[in-house]
């Protein structure tokens, strides 16, 4: 049943690709900043976007809110989701509806979100290079940014950060692995203390691919033409085995996952499991330093290198404020927002912006900030990057999972 579902989640997604946009027509992307700012003045700004970790909300509650309003007089309301697809699912329904005002200004989105929103026509007009911020700070012809899970960004989405997945463990408690073969010797010598959040959740997802890339490589998930389903069904069978092998020693043997980062965040914290994961490398200091996580944690990478991707704000295309939407989109993309970001004590999440284009002041605010003894050093992490599949790639590995190792 739970395959059945997200599979009628997934179809939903792809109907009646090719209504017209009309409200972002109307506006004049060419006109000087400024007019944006006035034309903001005194509104709200409706953004959605993955509610699951403190640390993010508290950013944005605590930096970003209060900032908005002082600088621009924007009401900015974070409207918080289980999962983005919510997201897509909501302006879809808004596009069939014929709802041309819809209720989202901007949406956190990236990887196979992206394509389906980019598929179904739900994004607005290009605007990231007409951002003040993007223009000085940011180079949109670097792979990483330009494409998006092997899909062309095209300007329809904004870079916001740069995320790198790593592991979490207690080093109090633990040794850690350094490949997929040595966590399957820890989970059998610690039954019960690892697990990872069920699919489709982003995180979980990312561990998945992790095992395709070592247990069987992929190099096939780079070539063009893409493959058939069925060809991919078949590369996946090591990883389904390597998965279904670990689950008798998981927490609760296997017979359930967390549903999502945040439960798995708290079964660490809690002591209850020895590891957690994040796509935000700097996240583990940050919950140290908010006293959620203990102070030994530490963060490493598998040996092999670790998914390296970039995450964006887009604006639907039916956003009824997308003046508002870009003067908060840039304001995201200023030095003062994106060091905050990256603070542990904020958020702690790497940013797009490229430090060389910065003024020594600002480049001041990056170099203060202490990481904490948690995250692995930033340069070790270029250095073992992995590139992330073209996304449809990602949608079947999810689907299939349910197949053959939730169900199983």
């Amino acid at each position: 049943m739970k395959k059945l579902f997200v599979l009628g989640i997934l179809g939903t997604l792809f109907i009646g690709g090719c209504t017209e946009q009309t409200v972002q027509q109307e506006v004049d992307l060419n006109q000087e900043w400024s007019t944006f700012e006035e034309q903001a003045k005194g509104t709200e700004v409706n953004l959605y976007m993955w509610g699951g970790s403190d640390s993010i909300n508290q950013y944005f509650d605590e930096w970003v809110i209060p900032r908005v309003e002082e600088t621009y007089d924007i009401t900015l309301n974070r409207v918080p989701v289980t999962d983005t697809k919510e997201i897509l699912t909501q302006v879809l329904d808004e596009k069939t509806a014929g709802k041309n005002e819809g209720s989202i200004d901007i949406m956190w989105i990236n990887g196979e979100n992206f394509k389906t929103a980019k598929d179904n026509d739900l994004l607005g007009k290009p605007f990231s290079d007409k951002l003040p911020n993007v223009q000085n700070l940011i180079d949109l012809e670097v792979p990483q940014i330009a494409s998006d899970f092997g899909i062309p960004v095209e300007n329809l989405q904004a870079p916001w950060g740069t995320a790198q997945f790593v592991m979490t463990y207690d080093g109090a408690r633990s040794n850690y692995p350094t490949s997929l073969a040595e966590l399957e010797e820890y989970v059998q010598q610690n039954p019960g203390k690892f697990t990872y959040p069920a699919l489709p959740d982003f995180t979980g997802s990312a561990f998945v691919r992790h095992v395709l890339y070592q247990e069987v490589g992929s190099e096939a998930f780079f070539e063009e033409p893409l493959m058939e389903r069925e060809k991919v069904e078949e590369l996946l069978e090591p990883v389904w085995s390597y998965l279904n092998d670990l689950e008798p020693y998981l927490w609760r043997q296997g017979e359930t996952y967390p549903e999502s980062l945040a439960r798995l965040d708290q079964l660490y914290a809690n002591g209850e499991v020895d590891f957690t994961m994040a796509y935000d490398p700097i996240k583990a200091a940050a919950e140290v330093q908010n006293g959620r996580f203990p102070e030994s944690t530490r963060n490493f990478i598998w040996e092999e290198g670790t998914l390296s991707n970039t995450h964006y704000l887009a604006i639907p295309y039916n956003s009824p404020n997308p003046q508002g939407a870009l003067v908060v989109i840039n304001e995201l993309l200023s030095a003062e927002a994106q060091a905050a970001k990256m603070d542990p004590a904020n958020w702690g999440d790497l940013p797009v912006v490229e430090l060389a284009k910065l003024s020594e002041e600002e480049q001041e605010l990056f170099t203060a900030i202490d990481l904490g003894e948690a995250t692995v050093p930033i340069s070790e992490m270029e250095q073992n990057r992995l590139p992330e599949i073209p996304s449809i790639y990602v949608e079947w590995i999810e689907e299939s999972w349910l197949e053959h190792v939730a169900q199983e």
